[in-house]
């Protein structure tokens, strides 16, 4: 089965559904709650972020953020970097990760867009399995956080 998502901006309407989305436990050392993506947008507006609630029908079941065609810099990526990607505990490997990676590959495409980094941190239970089955592969850089750098061609995607 395919999952079927579309991208929602976020509203005080639905937010605090948005923010009840949670990973699992033992994910949450390897992805903040989506109250801290909110304040990691504010604090950081020069990576001008982009972020959307993950909805399947009327249920919310997940979050992303980039940000969208910054200006690389210290600490900064880009132009393009997934910052976060969030599925929640209750739907997790029914295809929604992969669903929000092709929905957001083919908006940026349709901007333009060459290429999408992101990182991870490594270990067990991390995502990065998750990210290279995707199509993402190591630059070989890591960041102040230890986090590994991963890249997707865009221009290999369909």
């Amino acid at each position: 089965m395919s999952a079927q998502i579309r991208l929602v901006e976020i509203t005080d309407a639905n937010r605090d559904a948005v923010v009840a989305v949670r990973v699992h436990p033992a994910q949450e050392r390897f992805v903040a709650s989506v109250e801290k993506f909110f304040v990691h947008a504010r604090e950081n507006p020069e990576a001008k972020p982009w972020f959307r609630a993950v909805y399947d029908g009327d249920v919310p079941v997940g979050f992303v953020m980039l940000s969208w065609d910054n200006v690389p810099g210290p600490g900064l990526l880009g132009p393009y970097f997934l910052w976060r990607l969030l599925v929640g505990s209750g739907h997790q490997g029914r295809g929604y990760g992969r669903a929000i990676l092709n929905e957001v590959v083919a908006l940026l495409k349709a901007a333009g867009a060459t290429e999408l980094l992101t990182s991870c941190v490594p270990g067990e239970g991390s995502p990065e399995p998750f990210y290279r089955g995707f199509g993402f592969v190591p630059t070989g850089e890591v960041d102040d956080d230890g986090e590994i750098i991963l890249r997707l061609d865009l221009g290999s995607r369909p």
